[in-house]
């Protein structure tokens, strides 16, 4: 759980997602249970407090989850540095990811740099997280060998998903050059803008000759029970994408463009799709390279958006921009690993200083607030959910009642 899955949770499925980590937990007792998050951002795009950040170890820990997955968008690991240190605390496994892209700064070196920063926090490995599918074959065997030059006997872990349709293959050169541990989902949930198929990844390291001590009969029999409530439910499945190298310039997710296309029909530029994501390229490199997750996907498209307006009305590109962009570009979620343009920098910020501090500091503890709006008998897990959601989505929550349990087979 974690990540996008706990949102989706709250806004969408009205599932206490604390109710959901007690509930799988009675369930699995053996396999560690992963909590996911985005550092000191947890599971939404903004920057919470460090009270609120530690809180939530404790209630990782205290709702059964016993493995952490934290990462930073920028890799910047001063966001990281609280969430690492209270899940230790309470006893949680932590496996912090770095987080990687494909740009002129984001280099072997640089990535080797960033795997010894971790490994300056106390941790129990490292993971490679490839959001956006863009570890190529060649780079993975090279970036692969190189951070496990640096790691020695820590455990590397691959966290790559399929958006170009390489990943299945990625992984296995990453285990050829030293990757212990491959992220992979069970195979109707697998390909897309999901991670590789369980089901073809075991096979193929098999004859590959790895020992991988998994019985796929039971993971098949979990596929025909998924296959079976998608088909029930009318939901789709994985499907393997095709290789598009496109993809590579602008980097956004499928599901990203499949919202966008909708969103630009709604105000009359469904045919400037290309032009944008041409254009996101651009900013990219104009931004000093920010990586393409959340919530810099959402920026760079936004701003993307607005620089192709303004052009087609006869105005300079970046001449409206967002206050999120604003705040980046100063350093208010963290270190930009590129460089940008001092005009540009002049031209965003209107001559605001940069912001050196950790993002973190720069924001005032919320506890206190949420624990008075909600009253003393209000659960920690409650003035969490209040804290990460506006009122609305806090109340249609706690009306929603409890999750139930019985899938409706007939």
């Amino acid at each position: 759980v974690g990540g996008a899955v706990f949102d989706v949770c709250v806004r969408y499925l009205r599932e206490d997602p604390w109710e959901r980590m007690r509930l799988l937990s009675k369930w699995i007792t053996k396999t560690p249970l992963i909590i996911h998050t985005r550092g000191q951002s947890l599971f939404t795009f903004e920057f919470f407090p460090d009270d609120v950040v530690t809180l939530s170890a404790q209630r990782f820990a205290a709702n059964g989850m016993t493995y952490h997955t934290p990462y930073d968008a920028l890799n910047d690991f001063r966001n990281l540095e609280i969430p690492i240190k209270a899940a230790k605390e309470h006893g949680l496994t932590v496996v912090p990811g770095i987080v990687f892209t494909e740009s002129p700064v984001h280099t072997n070196e640089y990535y080797c740099r960033k795997a010894k920063e971790l490994m300056k926090f106390d941790i129990d490995g490292i993971f490679l997280k490839d959001a956006s599918g863009l570890l190529r074959p060649e780079r993975a065997s090279s970036l692969v060998k190189a951070i496990k030059a640096v790691m020695g006997n820590m455990p590397l872990q691959l966290h790559s998903h399929c958006l170009s349709g390489l990943s299945p293959y990625v992984a296995l050169c990453a285990v050829e050059n030293g990757v212990e541990v491959v992220h992979s989902a069970t195979a109707p949930l697998a390909n897309g803008a999901s991670h590789p198929a369980t089901q073809g990844l075991v096979n193929n390291l098999r004859r590959l000759e790895y020992n991988i001590d998994i019985d796929l009969s039971k993971v098949d029999e979990v596929a025909e029970i998924i296959k079976f409530i998608a088909a029930k439910e009318n939901k789709p499945i994985g499907e393997v994408a095709e290789y598009d190298a496109f993809h590579f310039h602008h980097q956004v997710a499928g599901g990203m463009i499949s919202n966008l296309k909708y969103q630009l029909s709604t105000v009359g530029l469904e045919d400037r799709l290309e032009d944008i994501l041409e254009e996101a390229g651009n900013v990219r490199a104009d931004l000093g390279y920010p990586i393409v997750v959340s919530p810099f996907a959402q920026y760079i498209i936004t701003q993307s958006v607005l620089n192709v307006v303004a052009i087609d009305s006869g105005k300079e590109r970046f001449s409206n921009v967002p206050d999120e962009v604003k705040l980046y570009v100063r350093g208010g979620y963290g270190e930009i690993a590129g460089k940008i343009d001092p005009n540009l920098y002049d031209k965003i910020t209107r001559g605001q200083a940069p912001i050196k501090q950790r993002p973190g500091e720069l924001v005032q503890p919320g506890l206190a607030k949420a624990r008075e709006k909600l009253g003393s008998q209000a659960s920690d897990d409650d003035v969490l959910l209040w804290v990460f959601y506006n009122q609305k989505e806090f109340d249609a929550l706690k009306n929603a009642g409890s999750i139930p349990t019985e899938y409706p087979i007939l």
